[in-house]
């Protein structure tokens, strides 16, 4: 943890837009993989593939972790604080305060993923002192497009970040949400 981040309270819940993101639990554990253990997650994401309970039980010990160590908060996406419908990230990044996402593919085509990230910005504005949220994402990646856009974020004219996830090349456009936005 560098000296200017301070760590991330131990337990949090964001409200807004008819989501609530909660912490993720052991409760969670038999939801997840339904979740994540689909072809566009495993794909897309560098969330592990097959993902099954215990990648769940493996996944949330590492939330554990990078929340103590100040850098990144996994939330569960609700809408009532119940059963969890997805997951929206938050990490700190040299780059800049990154968001990330996925959906289970039972929860697509509601807005889930716009609207947790909208609240995830708002969190990392109004709490973190966040001047930008960044989304880094494919451009071939249609429906990521759709939720940067859905969530009010433009693609910043900065270099591409080119690199490889489970032996897959990528390259990954940098689309940015101001405070003043």
């Amino acid at each position: 943890m560098s000296s200017t981040s301070s760590p991330f309270p131990e337990r949090i819940e964001l409200r807004g837009e008819g989501l609530v993101l909660r912490d993720w639990t052991e409760a969670d554990l038999a939801a997840m993989p339904d979740l994540f253990d689909d072809p566009d997650v495993a794909y897309w994401t560098p969330i592990v593939s097959p993902f099954d309970e215990a990648a769940a039980r493996a996944r949330l010990v590492r939330d554990r972790e990078l929340r103590a160590e100040g850098t990144t908060i996994l939330l569960a996406i609700t809408t009532d604080g119940a059963a969890p419908l997805g997951e929206v990230m938050l990490r700190r990044a040299p780059e800049g305060t990154e968001i990330g996402y996925a959906v289970g593919p039972a929860h697509r085509g509601q807005g889930l993923a716009a609207r947790a990230v909208r609240v995830m910005a708002a969190y990392a504005f109004e709490e973190l002192g966040a001047e930008q949220v960044i989304l880094e994402l494919e451009a071939e990646n249609a429906a990521s497009v759709a939720v940067a856009t859905k969530a009010g974020f433009g693609l910043l004219d900065v270099p591409l970040i080119e690199g490889e996830e489970k032996g897959r090349p990528f390259v990954l456009q940098t689309w940015g949400l101001s405070r003043a936005s």
